[in-house]
């Protein structure tokens, strides 16, 4: 069956809500058993084999709340072509929680959602911390920087005038895993530059100008490695080909080669940083840390990517869950329970 009369007879047999019926339900809050229906993003895809030889997909939904997977068990080949990333779909189904397998929204029906059926802001994810004040702590560490060198190299990428801001200031920090939302990378780059600013002073021997810069600029690659759908966030062409840290790499040395004069120890202490941040050449580091600075960003870096995935564990665990039983970024459990009550 030709796509467009594939997606006709989709509609046909699953038709428009009525406009208000449903309220968003956020998958975050979604229980065992629960029926489920309404408009999510559609995060990622895949076709899955059946034992028997056939294929299920399996979808990662998304809205503001976080994320979950899904399961399709017939019409897979039309409801591919609808669930492609980044599209908004309407489902019905039942969320299920199986010691087994895990969670997921088993979907019985799914189509185009239509636009006067969700709000947009109801899908697109975001951090605890608002982007003004990001910005704001972004600025003050800026001015703590006293080098030249390096106060101009940083204004190469963070200045209001320089048009890399625009995208430093959106992109997010991973597809998954920690900060995988609009301005992730903000959020994670500040909380690391500050930890590294607030260690440096600890630690002795460390130059405090040269660690803050290679925190505010591991990650800069990542401009270049992801794309800018909130909707479907996902590596670039040349975040396959070439890599987060050495998009990174290249894009802080370009700017060090244009700035005339710029400290060639600086330089090499800057770059290092860059290339060592992810710890082991098993992690994806073409080096490992091999300066105190470098030690400190890793250090930091793998800190503060920690943290943000108990962020993400805790805003998608069900009401009244404390445990999540195995999560690959943490390569374990996460609890959640012990904790004073707010008050």
């Amino acid at each position: 069956m030709p796509v467009e009369a594939s997606r006709q007879a989709e509609l046909s047999v699953e038709p428009p809500a009525v406009v208000g019926l449903f309220a968003h339900r956020e998958l975050g809050s979604l229980v065992d058993g629960e029926p489920v229906e309404g408009a999510y993003a559609i995060r990622d895809r895949s076709r899955r084999p059946t034992k028997r030889g056939g294929e299920w997909l399996k979808l990662v939904l998304s809205d503001s709340s976080g994320s979950t997977d899904a399961k399709v068990w017939d019409r897979v080949e039309e409801r591919h072509e609808i669930c492609r990333p980044g599209a908004v779909v309407w489902v019905s189904g039942r969320y299920e929680v199986s010691a087994q397998w895990g969670s997921a929204i088993v979907i019985d029906r799914v189509r185009a959602a239509l636009a006067e059926e969700y709000d947009p802001a109801d899908l697109i994810g975001g951090g605890p911390i608002p982007i003004e004040r990001l910005e704001r702590k972004l600025r003050e560490l800026l001015e703590t920087i006293q080098t030249p060198d390096l106060r101009a190299l940083l204004d190469r990428f963070f200045g209001l005038e320089s048009p890399r801001w625009s995208r430093i200031r959106i992109a997010p920090a991973a597809k998954h895993y920690h900060q995988a939302f609009v301005h992730g990378l903000l959020d994670h780059t500040v909380s690391v530059a500050e930890a590294v600013s607030a260690a440096a002073a600890t630690f002795g021997g460390i130059d405090r100008d040269v660690a803050v810069t290679g925190a505010l600029l591991h990650d800069i690659g990542k401009t270049e490695a992801y794309n800018d759908d909130p909707l479907a966030i996902d590596l670039t062409d040349l975040g396959r080909l070439h890599g987060e840290i050495p998009l990174g790499y290249y894009m802080v040395r370009r700017e060090i080669e244009s700035i005339g004069g710029f400290d060639p120890g600086l330089a090499k202490a800057v770059l290092h940083i860059i290339l060592s941040h992810h710890g082991k050449l098993e992690h994806g580091s073409p080096v490992v840390p091999a300066t105190r600075e470098a030690t400190l960003v890793h250090a930091m870096d793998n800190l503060g990517g920690t943290l943000g995935s108990f962020d993400r564990i805790e805003s998608a665990l069900p009401d009244g869950e404390a445990w999540l039983g195995f999560d690959r970024a943490l390569g374990g459990g996460a609890y959640f329970g012990g904790r004073a009550a707010p008050k």
